[in-house]
């Protein structure tokens, strides 16, 4: 009988470029494990963390705008998956490794919290150690998943997603691909949000942007991702001069009028208060933590276990949890 997952290992021979990770190259596992006879360890990852229940609450988590009335709002999931497919997309023109790059966009954002960057601010303040999403995603996938015993992930998937906000030397070419593909995401899916919530029109966004990008979100990821397949060398993602620097006009223009609009973030002076107020409630009471953080609260102290806790709410969980803990609950008289 054959093996499926040699069969596609011996393939990637011939898909995966002289710049690109094949399975059979991964420095493996903290623990070791046996190979699953249907997919090569990157697959196997991928399967991992789609099969996890912080990757489940990403779909209530805020991407940009806390909590907005309509459904075609970007979260924390429909981010993350926009961000898996154009980095797939690179991926095959340049060919790399698919799943090693599913892998790491996949996971790259399990450790945001509840309210976005303004929740990751508030814990960042709250916690001693400070606080960072990407160090947290690590963490997740390390050392909370499953109970506390982790994912046990590759070491390629993991330090792709420790690296995907800031990089670093050792990185893979699918990591940087998935950390270019991050950028031109939320800019692009920033601004198509902000123009449909109103906060900006149309013909607010710089006729230098609509001009060269296009008026439509698809137009405009499509002339970056072109420009990227186009421009990249040596297996590694990058852009033209030009559309770097339209790129850096581009993201300061949603800087100064989408993630600093007072429109657009009225409601982050709120977080830090719900964030604090839970968290010193947990701190107080650390017999109320679920077992798990209980676990973690013996092995890596009572400060460490309720960051992690408050850090995976979603945000309608923690704004309950808020609830529940500090406003009276109604009653009537019989």
């Amino acid at each position: 009988m054959s093996c499926p997952r040699i069969e596609r290992e011996l393939l990637e021979e011939k898909l995966i470029g002289p710049y690109g990770v094949a399975a059979v190259s991964s420095r493996g596992r903290m623990t070791p494990e046996e190979p699953c006879p249907l997919r090569t360890c990157f697959q196997r990852d991928v399967d991992r963390i789609t099969h996890s229940k912080s990757f489940r609450r990403l779909k209530y988590k805020t991407q940009v705008f806390l909590q907005p009335e309509g459904d075609h709002y970007r979260t924390r999931l429909t981010h993350t998956l926009e961000v898996t497919r154009l980095a797939r997309t690179v991926a095959r023109a340049l060919s790399l490794n698919e799943d090693l790059t599913e892998a790491i966009g996949l996971g790259h954002d399990l450790g945001h919290t509840p309210f976005g960057h303004a929740g990751e601010r508030a814990l960042d303040k709250i916690f001693s150690e400070g606080f960072r999403h990407y160090e947290q995603s690590l963490r997740v996938i390390d050392r909370i998943e499953r109970d506390g015993e982790g994912l046990n992930l590759c070491w390629e998937t993991r330090m792709g997603i420790l690296h995907h906000t800031h990089g670093s030397p050792e990185d893979t070419m699918e990591a940087r691909c998935v950390r270019l593909c991050d950028r031109i995401a939320y800019v692009n899916h920033d601004l198509d949000d902000a123009l449909r919530a109103g906060i900006l029109r149309q013909e607010d966004v710089p006729e230098r942007i609509r001009t060269r990008l296009g008026t439509r979100n698809s137009k405009r990821i499509n002339a970056f991702i072109v420009d990227v397949v186009e421009n990249s060398r040596n297996g590694e993602p990058g852009m033209s001069k030009e559309m770097h620097e339209l790129f850096d006009f581009f993201h300061e223009f949603m800087y100064e009028n989408v993630y600093r609009n007072p429109t657009a973030k009225g409601e982050e002076s709120k977080v830090e208060d719900i964030l604090r107020g839970i968290w010193e409630y947990y701190v107080k009471h650390p017999d109320k933590l679920p077992a798990d953080y209980r676990k973690i609260m013996e092995q890596e102290g009572l400060h460490r276990a309720v960051t992690d806790y408050v850090s995976g709410m979603t945000d309608r969980y923690a704004v309950e949890t808020y609830g529940s803990l500090f406003i009276p609950a109604a009653w009537s008289v019989k």
